[in-house]
């Protein structure tokens, strides 16, 4: 097969497989009513579609000649496409075949409008651990301002724990964050405690 052959073959491959990626990413949101509401979703599957067309022309401006059909800017595309643009092609072809492969094992991009459902959960359980966090704090500051140590303690294990549950949840499970580490050790600000003049005399 010469270059341009080969270009064409894989640019009809990833035209196929771009669209068939825009219908999987469009055809739940359509279902979902979430094309306007959900902007992220939209454009992701106008870029893939734009993509289809991109490469669907290419295909189809090289194989006119085949059928007799005068068009200049296929017979220019055929030589113009040289060896390093269809191995590309072959790259890219690859690639896109590769990516319906692993559809088995990430089958949320296949039900509903999972994918971006995911950010809006994600969003959800981070403003969640948020409230969680302050009013656990809030509530043992209290028990301290009242001098009651022992529901202070409760309040901040009850926060404590519900917190861990959250960023499990947000990292998908415990093994999923294993291997995860700070970009920086945690800076908590954490003043000296301050001795009153009473308790200065009585030391003196």
């Amino acid at each position: 097969m010469t270059s341009w052959q080969i270009g064409m073959a894989c640019n009809a491959v990833i035209m196929v497989a771009y669209f068939l990626i825009t219908l999987a990413i469009v055809v739940p949101l359509a279902k979902s009513h979430q094309l306007r509401t959900n902007p992220l979703g939209a454009a992701t599957g106008a870029i893939f579609f734009t993509c289809s067309v991109h490469h669907g022309a290419h295909a189809l401006h090289m194989l006119l000649p085949t059928f007799g059909i005068s068009d200049t800017q296929g017979l220019a595309m055929r030589t113009a496409w040289g060896w390093p643009l269809a191995i590309w092609d072959v790259v890219g072809a690859l690639t896109a075949m590769y990516y319906w492969t692993l559809r088995r094992n990430y089958s949320s991009l296949m039900h509903g409008a999972q994918l971006f459902d995911d950010l809006r959960q994600r969003e959800r359980q981070a403003l969640e651990l948020n409230d969680t966090v302050l009013q656990g704090l809030v509530v043992a500051k209290m028990a301290l301002d009242l001098n009651q140590p022992g529901r202070s303690q409760e309040a901040l294990t009850s926060s404590i724990a519900a917190a861990s549950r959250i960023i499990t949840d947000l990292l998908g499970s415990a093994e999923s964050g294993h291997g995860l580490v700070r970009s920086a050790p945690a800076a908590l600000d954490i003043p000296e405690p301050t001795t009153s003049p009473a308790e200065t005399s009585t030391r003196e």
